[in-house]
């Protein structure tokens, strides 16, 4: 089934190109016959008013600072995400994005500086900030076919770089703080704050209360796009617990048994608590700030009268080569000199399949500034050819950044052999039965391999989606197990490998197997005998092979080919030797099977004709 144009736009390279698009219509609107109309339009003011209070601003300041705070809001949710459950939670592993992102901040504003500070210092805010959708959308589109780790590397990266760019704008970009609405703010902070500690779930008096924030700090002085920042820091993130999610199956077998309003709307609740408000709050905005948001203030920002003689004042202006600069080289040396200082004083590696002209690629695609910068330029200049130079320079430097990112990723890829910029895909080894615990027809059309632990709490033994698979397919799939223990996760599940061998050398694997996974939450010694003794092991072969220093090997030499076939967590599914992305759920698992086995069917049939 071909993607639905919303589709198509809320993809990565969609919203990107979707973003270049409302650039260049604004750009032609401000240079047309009808730019004084561009020009009323976003000059028009709207006003709300409460009572004797009032709001009272015009659309491009409704945009700035109104609705992208909606976008900052959602910047800080992943902020949260990410050291919650995401990339930054592991310390190590975020230090070399860490000060990648530091000094791809501190760089760009330096040469900024020694280019422009005679003449426009307020502009070096401009320069420090990374469109997040369009570098995304960019790499895409100029990347490696396969760059889902650098894309995560990136992503941490430009976690730090929106935070400090917010910051910035925040501290160094607010002329006149009134005390009472900044008091009322902290107020509104400390509230949010503590709303997370009570592990509220309904996500209405998060909104409400960032509403409040908002208008407060709107009323200081202050630049409101710190506030959602620093708002969607506040909303708790965290992982969804299978005990939870077997709880709300059960409210739904309540509604299923009785379709009633209330076992609805206890279902409902009990489906909304087993995701974090966090990720609820993402999810709902992340679309709307994406399609509807960032391409409004695009067409608010954007839009720069370029007849006459202002690109002849920009060519010469030193503003102008100031942004470009700072952005288009600042952006790569300190990217690329932050990742090689961490990497040389040991604080971490490059992500696995991450080649260096891959980091230089996605480093020089980070000066694409666009709407960090479209923003401080609209703070840091009253002055219209500044601010003229400034925009153009902006919308050069993303046009030179996209070049110079492709250039680099080509170069990776001819010169230095950097096809990808991910995992391996491919399962290694292949399925051998001297090798793999196999389940089913040998003759069978199609097979699935999955790497597991006996504590994974969502593995298909435990969900139940290795039963939809065999009820649906029958004889034409067979199943293989291999193992990778999550030992800093699951310190039990090593052992229980062992044990899991052990009973196959009885030939009793699969019995093993299914007992381990029915008794996951109490895993021991004593529970290991008990199940071994229920499932008719000699007892005394078992206790042998227990001591056997083989059976952690072999279960170590599985761990290995995990590793090997880009294995990173459980579970993860492999579908006739290939590595299976996205969600793990039967449905689209059997989904995916389905297209595989009418793609092979229909291979004879082409080859006949």
């Amino acid at each position: 089934m071909r993607p639905t144009l919303l589709e198509r736009l809320r993809s990565e390279s969609g919203s990107a190109l979707l973003l270049v698009a409302v650039t260049v219509f604004a750009l032609l609107w401000a240079n047309s016959p009808f730019s004084r109309l561009y020009h009323e339009l976003w000059e028009t003011h709207m006003e709300v008013t409460v009572g004797s209070w009032g709001l009272n601003l015009s659309l491009h300041h409704w945009v700035n600072d109104g609705l992208m705070v909606i976008f900052f809001f959602v910047v800080g949710l992943e902020v949260r995400q990410e050291f919650a459950v995401g990339s930054l939670r592991d310390r190590r592993r975020a230090l070399v994005p860490l000060v990648a992102g530091v000094l791809g901040v501190g760089v760009p504003a330096l040469i900024y500086l020694s280019i422009a500070g005679g003449e426009a210092p307020a502009g070096w805010g401009a320069v420090v900030g990374t469109d997040t959708a369009f570098l995304l959308g960019a790499l895409v589109l100029v990347g490696p076919a396969m760059s889902n780790q650098l894309r995560i590397f990136l992503l941490t990266l430009t976690v730090v770089d929106d935070f400090l760019a917010v910051s910035i704008i925040g501290v160094f970009y607010t002329e006149q703080v009134r005390i009472w609405p900044l008091v009322i703010a902290v107020f509104a902070l400390v509230a949010l704050f503590l709303l997370g500690r009570t592990r509220q779930w309904r996500s209405s008096p998060y909104v409400a209360l960032v509403i409040v924030l908002w208008l407060a700090t709107l009323e200081s002085g202050i630049h409101p796009s710190i506030a959602g920042m620093v708002a969607g820091l506040m909303v708790p993130a965290f992982a969804t617990h299978r005990g939870v999610v077997d709880s709300v199956a059960h409210l739904f077998r309540d509604f299923r048994q009785s379709p009633e309003a209330d076992a609805a709307r206890t279902a409902s609740r009990g489906l909304a608590r087993s995701i974090s408000v966090n990720e609820r709050l993402h999810a709902a905005l992340r679309g709307p700030s994406s399609l509807v948001i960032v391409p409004l203030f695009a067409l608010a920002n954007a839009g720069v009268d370029l007849r006459g003689d202002t690109l002849g004042q920009a060519a010469t202006s030193t503003v102008t080569w100031g942004v470009v600069a700072g952005l288009v080289i600042g952006k790569l040396a300190g990217i690329s000199l932050g990742t090689w200082l961490a990497m040389r004083m040991g604080l971490g590696k490059l992500p696995d399949g991450v080649g260096p002209g891959s980091i230089m690629g996605g480093a020089a695609l980070s000066g694409i500034g666009f709407t960090v910068s479209l923003l401080v330029i609209g703070l840091a200049f009253t002055d219209q050819q500044h601010s003229n130079a400034a925009t153009v320079g902006v919308l050069l430097a993303m046009v030179l950044a996209w070049l110079l990112g492709w250039i680099i990723f080509w170069v990776a890829r001819v010169r230095f052999g950097e096809t990808s910029a991910d995992l391996p895909v491919t399962l290694t080894p292949a399925v051998n039965e001297d090798y793999d615990h196999i389940f089913g027809s040998p003759d069978a059309e199609a097979t699935v391999v999955e790497y597991f632990d006996y504590e994974c709490p969502f593995c298909s033994r435990t969900t139940g989606i290795g039963q939809d698979l065999y009820q649906h397919f029958g004889d034409r799939v067979r199943f293989v197990a291999r193992h990778v223990p999550i030992a800093d996760r699951h310190p039990n599940a090593e052992r229980a490998a062992v044990v899991a061998e052990a009973a196959a050398r009885q030939g009793q694997f699969w019995d093993m197997h299914k007992q381990l996974f029915d008794h996951q939450d109490h895993l021991d010694e004593s529970v290991y005998r008990r199940l071994a003794q229920e499932i008719g092991l000699d007892m005394d072969q078992f206790e042998s092979d227990l001591a056997d220093p083989e059976l952690p090997k072999w279960v170590a030499k599985h761990a290995r080919s995990a590793h090997e076939s880009g294995v990173r967590g459980t579970p993860t599914f492999f579908l006739n030797g290939s590595r299976h992305l996205g969600a793990h759920d039967a449905r689209t698992i059997i989904a995916e099977l389905e297209a595989q086995m009418n793609t092979q069917s229909e291979q004879p049939l082409r080859r006949r004709s």
